[in-house]
């Protein structure tokens, strides 16, 4: 057989039906049902008089709009039209439903990983871009709209075109105070919001193999933000290791099978890919956005570029656009920017390790008056183990709000916002325009670097705070 890349392997092993074309049908190994568009979906199929193919394959979560106030355990605005709605259908569709303040709730693509119910080879998909956080665990995961979510419940089947491949080959030692995030931004703003389009994209070298399971699935959370709807990384003993044990993760003969599985994933020595993209990472400094976009990304030392540099007319227009609405000035420092609001959490960054490193920032130190900062774990798991370390008490001691878990601040669909023109540093994944509120202004970062400008009150070169 030709040699395959990863992509190609998960691929094939689901291919139920050649539509022609490049198109699939495709089984759906897990379907991960939300509050939002999974409802709608769930909904649309029981008012069919339709039943769900296979609910022990389906798994859903209220993460989009439950509160992450403790005042409220939880419950808020949106509690009785689309939290509790959720598990009603759910309910009627016998999916496992994770309910506000179950041991096992939380985000959807942090809880996937952390309960064993994303696995190595694996297909899974979900009414939400993100969905290709999962790669991270050598998964094939890629979001879809609410039709296709019908179709996937009353089938367990999605249709797909088959997309090129690109590897992202990145080379070198991973600097001081550097992380996953500072990887990804680099890469999106060097190369652009669509260079992932029409491409499954295999993160490869060395600083990959090396990245813990929690920093993987930052990684390939972004993937969506170069256009791209599959991030993947090949799985080994690390991801192994880490789902030894989970709640829904095979056990026994099963799970020495799966290992055996797993271990032929990797993309073949001399496969070929459509496209390759080289990233040196020896000398990378942090980095943050800048606009309205994750390409709008620059390093902590860089300026704010200038719209004049840009000979296309298009860009030239969008850059403009881009520095109205967030208030910077052409040819600024990005370094010294004052914020006003400071967010740790999301599908990107709400593990235990994001919050170990901002623990590290912020020990000894105090919020800057003036800012607000929140760090809000993505499940009840992450929140019982940053918890059970004692970091909880050193974000509070700083003056960080310790909150419950959920989406919160990094799309606001449960009422939590930024105020409109005030400024706030998000370890999120989108900066879009009115993103975490109408008027609000978003800056990307890793958790250390959004530590850094609670405790300083503006965006601030870590490096330069830890020494």
């Amino acid at each position: 057989m030709a040699s395959r890349t990863m992509f190609d392997k998960v691929w094939d092993l689901h291919v139920v039906a050649d539509l022609g074309g490049d198109m699939a049908l495709l089984h759906a190994d897990r379907i991960l049902v939300h509050d939002l568009s999974g409802a709608r979906a769930l909904g649309a199929l029981l008012e069919q008089g339709l039943e769900v193919r296979n609910p022990e394959l389906c798994f859903a979560a209220p993460d989009h709009t439950v509160t992450t106030n403790p005042a409220t355990g939880g419950i808020g605005n949106f509690h009785e039209t689309c939290v509790r709605p959720l598990q009603d259908l759910t309910a009627q569709g016998k999916i496992r439903h994770f309910g506000l303040g179950d041991k096992g709730f939380g985000i959807l693509h942090v809880i996937g990983p952390e309960q064993g119910i994303t696995l190595p080879g694996t297909t899974v998909v979900c009414g939400d871009s993100h969905t290709c956080t999962h790669g991270g665990m050598g998964a094939l995961a890629w979001g879809i709209g609410v039709s296709e979510l019908v179709h996937a419940l009353a089938t367990q089947t999605v249709m797909q075109r088959k997309p090129k491949r690109m590897r992202v080959n990145f080379d070198g030692l991973l600097p001081d105070w550097l992380s996953a995030k500072d990887l990804i931004l680099h890469v999106i703003g060097r190369e652009g919001a669509a260079s992932g389009d029409g491409y499954a994209v295999e993160y490869a070298g060395a600083p990959i193999r090396n990245l813990s399971v929690e920093a993987r699935l930052t990684l390939c959370n972004l993937s969506i933000e170069m256009g791209a709807k599959v991030g993947m990384i090949a799985p080994d003993d690390i991801i192994y290791q880490y789902l030894s044990g989970r709640p829904y993760a095979p056990v026994g003969a099963d799970w020495d099978r799966a290992l055996a599985v797993w271990g032929e994933l990797a993309s073949d020595s001399e496969a070929a890919f459509d496209a390759e993209v080289n990233v040196p990472i020896d000398d990378l400094a942090p980095h943050i956005s800048w606009g309205t976009s994750p390409e709008h990304t620059i390093a902590v030392t860089d300026r704010i570029p200038d719209p004049a540099d840009e000979a296309d007319l298009d860009r030239r227009q969008a850059l403009s656009a881009a520095q109205e609405y967030i208030g910077l000035n052409p040819g600024a420092p990005i370094e010294g920017t004052p914020v006003d609001w400071v967010f740790i959490g999301s599908c990107t960054n709400s593990r235990l390790s994001d919050f170990a490193e901002a623990a590290r920032v912020v020990e000894g130190r105090k919020v800057s008056e003036g800012v607000r900062a929140w760090a809000v774990p993505g499940s009840e798991a992450v929140k019982a183990e940053v918890e059970a370390a004692g970091l909880h008490r050193v974000l509070e001691a700083a003056g960080v709000e310790w909150r419950l878990p959920g989406c919160s601040l990094c799309v606001g669909a449960n009422g939590e916002t930024v105020p409109a023109g005030q400024r706030c540093v998000s370890t999120s994944n989108r900066n879009f325009v009115g993103r975490q509120g109408k008027g609000s202004r978003t800056h990307l970062a890793s958790p250390a670097m959004a530590a850094a400008a609670a405790v300083t009150g503006q965006i601030t070169d870590v490096r330069k705070l830890m020494g």
